[in-house]
């Protein structure tokens, strides 16, 4: 039987499709092969997830430990952060949170956030700097002077803000930072946020149900 030239293009189409298709298959599935993005365990006790100088909220007789590795202007932590918030307050004094600095270089502002957020930490108000970032998120990430907005948070916590300002420049800040994006490299973190809950991981948006559940599971 003969084709017409319009049927043998769209046959033409049709078998390209497949190929782009199952090849597309192949490559994501090699991909997950050797980049697994979740439920993965390490140590629980290992040095790259908590150090002494990490920023926690924690107490001796917990069973969990949370950890995170987040950038402040990552989209999808800015999602997290209420998922995060609530699971705080629901298991507090039940739970160790750690959260650890991992900003993306693709987020212009991110170390300047981490940078704000530890000069606040000199001052006690590390949190407040840490929520206040997330929950304006979008009034900072695309500006071209984001320490003028952090000078004014700064300000609203009633830090004192000519140490603030030193501070948010200050290179033991950005060594402390790199510090951590150096733990989240040796735990081959490749996206924010990352969770590990008792050493387990967690790429990715959190689900409120799924997160309390494991905790539950490990609080029995």
């Amino acid at each position: 039987m003969m084709l017409n030239q319009e049927t043998k293009i769209l046959i033409g189409i049709g078998l390209a499709t497949l190929v782009i298709l199952f090849g597309g298959i192949f490559f994501v599935s090699k991909n997950q092969a050797n980049n697994p993005t979740g439920g993965q365990k390490v140590d629980a006790n290992s040095q790259f997830l908590v150090r002494d100088n990490s920023h926690k909220i924690a107490t001796d007789s917990a069973k969990v430990t949370l950890v995170e590795f987040a950038d402040f202007q990552c989209p999808a932590c800015g999602v997290a952060y209420p998922v995060i918030k609530k699971i705080k307050a629901e298991y507090a004094g039940k739970i160790n949170y750690v959260f650890r600095h991992y900003p993306l270089t693709i987020h212009a502002n991110a170390m300047n956030a981490g940078m704000a957020a530890e000069a606040a930490s000199e001052q006690n108000k590390f949190w407040e700097m840490h929520d206040k970032l997330f929950e304006t998120q979008s009034d900072w990430s695309n500006s071209d002077k984001p320490f003028e907005i952090f000078d004014n948070y700064a300000k609203d916590l009633g830090l004192d803000l000519d140490k603030f300002k030193k501070d948010s420049q200050d290179q033991k800040f950005a060594d402390k930072i790199r510090g951590d994006q150096a733990d989240g490299n040796a735990l081959n973190i490749t996206a924010t946020p990352t969770l590990f809950v008792n050493g387990e991981q967690i790429v990715g948006v959190p689900r409120y149900e799924e997160l309390k559940a494991k905790i539950d599971n490990l609080l029995k």
